[in-house]
């Protein structure tokens, strides 16, 4: 069991995609993610294998959930700087977390 406290150390902010590219050279197919969580944060990037049920057109204007306060992490020639959250349909393939309205850029999970 974890307390509040320590649920509340992970930030988990509202983002909206403004690029999605295919990633070839990551190892498993992923795409590229430009992610704006507004003013405070600003753009950051983020790779993601969701190449299942999404394509780069239909994720552009997409409001997902993604932890901003991990350290960035480097997949191979691509640096990413959140962590985009998503959990297994019943095959496996990442379906993506976000709000079922639309909500303010920036806002934080709580």
């Amino acid at each position: 069991m974890i307390t509040y406290d320590d649920f509340a150390k992970v930030d988990v902010r509202v983002g909206v995609i403004v690029t999605a590219e295919p990633f070839p050279q990551a190892r498993k197919p992923a795409y590229k993610l430009q992610i704006d969580f507004g003013g405070e944060i600003g753009v950051k990037k983020s790779s993601a294998q969701i190449t299942e049920h999404y394509t780069p057109e239909t994720l552009v204007g997409k409001q997902v959930l993604a932890v901003v306060n991990f350290p960035p992490r480097q997949i191979g020639p691509f640096m990413s700087e959140v962590l985009t959250l998503g959990t297994p349909d019943k095959n496996g393939k990442v379906v993506l977390l976000a709000p079922d309205s639309a909500v303010p850029v920036g806002g934080r999970m709580f």
